[in-house]
């Protein structure tokens, strides 16, 4: 077994898989399982590129979270402790007295006493269930700590721990891989505008100009800078540009010229080495130049030629960057080398659209997949819930335990449907539709969410139109339109308020109107309200339940019947969103 290091400090900095889209996805199920398990500490940790583990989502006491919660610790420590571990099917034991890790360094120990009797559980012993990608690599862990009954489990609990630990583990494994897929989904977008923007331009500033937005929104940097070999380094997106020295220069051009010929880029930043052949010196005396956290440094070239680089950077505490990231940012200097050469691109642009059209049609198989996947052992969990439920002999504790798995099942299932209904609308184009009473819809939603909403003392009421309003579409779809705007009308208003849904039709138009005096949406929020996964920053929206896709599938269900909506806001004072359909 490895020792670990003497001089180790947990460094604490963000990465890439920091997402809150992640971060909200997880921790419903280290919540229902630290309810359902008997343990007070759950925590997931992502496999960064650079080997470390970073603690995602934590379950547990304030100092716990406080101490783990997006900390960093070294995964190959813990891969050298599993191998003494006792296997306990998805999950593996580590006695304290068989690892040689410093638990208060590396990680968290709890305050319990640090009793060494048979079967009490020792706050340096350790519990994970690891998940793996296909090649074996690691790719997460699920811990656990702490357990309230202060013992290490037995053979029976091992058991029903080791169910509830695999069934964790693949919604955890699909969660850590959409996010992967969105990286490369968000870096194939990036890469094909820039390719596109820079093939359309005769020179490298006219190239720069105009991709770049694209390359500083698609690699989420603070500043971009261009040096191409014979004129002097200039930004071409910095808040506060301020020209390099020239010894500096001197090292970025060598660095560029070494790395073209190795096909690589540069990371310049303090807890890595210094990129070849460069020495630790140079490396300091470009960190000390920046106001950044990092640097990427890309070569610019065509053929054997090197022609220049490009920098990007990021601010303290942004991400690191991905194995993804510098494999594309490497392409791009490639890319940019020949638009530079004035050399023809356009197979290129070919391949990456290709690629785009392959990782888009990936994204809606695993989107697909992962939801029916889900969906079959949630129908089971539900199934047993309800059995269990009716069981009169039930403890208290157990009653809570079943509420909790009840609320954490209820949750993930209304992500489950509407992953689906994301994925059945995928398509832009509407097969089957037929001639629908929009006016019978929208007055049987009403109906529907008024008596829940008058359990709170809520007014909904219809405005509608005299007789049938007929319009062209999949009735199910325009359900949802409905159903959406009004549910989200009903769970933004405080008690006491009042919803007004009204429908007008014209020669052309079918005029949809959801007025509510709710919490509002903030102008910023409000151009993003419709976007996939978004949820508001307001704190009284956080508190409110959501996965954050109602309005981006209301928005593509729209789209697909050749409508519009828009919504008018003031934060604090109510909401109107407004859906305009071509009349039948």
């Amino acid at each position: 077994m490895s020792q670990q290091p003497d001089d180790f400090e947990r460094p604490v900095r963000g990465s890439r898989r920091s997402d809150d889209q992640a971060r909200e996805a997880l921790l419903p199920i280290i919540e229902t399982l630290a309810a359902v398990t008997g343990f007070d500490v759950i925590g997931v940790s992502g496999v960064r590129d650079d080997g470390y583990l970073h603690h995602l989502s934590i379950v547990g006491p304030d100092d716990a979270r406080e101490a783990l919660l997006d900390s960093l610790a070294p995964a190959a420590m813990l891969v050298d402790a599993l191998t003494k571990a006792d296997d306990w099917g998805a999950l593996k034991f580590v006695p304290h007295d068989r690892h040689t890790l410093d638990i208060d360094r590396w990680g968290w120990a709890s305050d319990a006493p640090r009793d060494s009797k048979p079967g009490l559980w020792h706050p340096e012993d350790i519990l994970v269930a690891p998940m793996h990608h296909a090649d074996g690599s690691l790719l997460a862990v699920l811990g656990f700590d702490a357990p309230r009954d202060g013992r290490v489990p037995d053979g029976a609990e091992r058991v029903l721990l080791d169910t509830y630990a695999r069934q964790a583990c693949r919604a955890i494994a699909a969660i850590l891989e959409s996010e992967r897929l969105a990286e490369q989904v968000r870096l194939a977008d990036a890469a094909a505008d820039i390719v596109r923007r820079a093939t359309s331009s005769m020179s490298v500033d006219e190239a720069l100009t105009q991709s770049g937005p694209s390359i500083v929104d698609g690699f989420r940097a603070d500043a971009l800078w261009i040096h191409v070999f014979g004129s002097e380094p200039r930004p071409v997106h910095d808040a506060a540009p301020h020209s390099p020295p020239p010894a500096l220069v001197d090292i970025l051009a060598r660095y560029a010229e070494a790395a073209w010929e190795r096909q690589t880029v540069g990371v310049f930043a303090p807890d890595r080495r210094a990129p070849e052949p460069l020495d630790e010196g140079e490396l300091t005396a470009v960190l000390e130049f920046l106001d950044a956290e990092s640097l990427l440094v890309v070569p610019l070239g065509a053929g054997a030629d090197c022609l220049g680089w490009i920098g990007l950077t990021r601010g303290h505490g942004s991400a690191e960057w991905s194995a993804g990231e510098t494999a594309v940012a490497r392409d791009l200097g490639r890319d940019l080398g020949r638009a530079l050469a004035n050399a023809t691109n356009y197979e290129r642009e070919h391949r990456l659209v290709q690629e785009l059209q392959e990782l888009a049609d990936y994204k809606s198989h695993l989107v697909a997949t992962v939801s029916h996947e889900l969906r079959t052992p949630l129908t089971s969990i539900v199934g047993f819930l309800e059995l269990l439920e009716g069981d009169p002999g039930l403890s208290d504790r157990s009653r809570s335990a079943i509420e909790a798995i009840q609320r954490g099942s209820t949750r993930l299932s209304r992500v489950v449907e509407e992953l689906l209904v994301l994925h059945r609308t995928a398509d832009s184009e509407l097969d089957g539709a037929r001639k629908v009473d929009f006016a019978a819809i929208v007055a049987d939603i009403v109906d529907l969410n008024a008596g829940p909403a008058a359990r709170r003392d809520i007014a909904v009421t219809g405005r509608l139109t005299a007789g049938p309003a007929w319009v062209l579409g999949a009735q199910h779809e325009l359900e949802h339109i409905v159903a959406n705007l009004v549910s989200n009308a009903v769970k933004y208003t405080p008690d006491g308020g009042h919803v007004l849904v009204t429908l007008e039709e014209s020669d052309s138009t079918v005029l949809l109107t959801c007025t509510d005096d709710g919490i509002g949406i903030s102008a910023a929020d409000q151009d993003h309200v419709f976007e996939e996964f978004y949820r508001s920053t307001d704190p009284a929206a956080m508190h409110q339940a959501g996965t954050g896709l109602g309005l981006a599938i209301v928005r593509r269900i729209v789209d697909r019947h050749g409508g519009t909506i828009e919504v008018e806001s003031t934060l604090g004072s109510g909401s109107t969103f407004r859906v305009r359909l071509p009349a039948a």
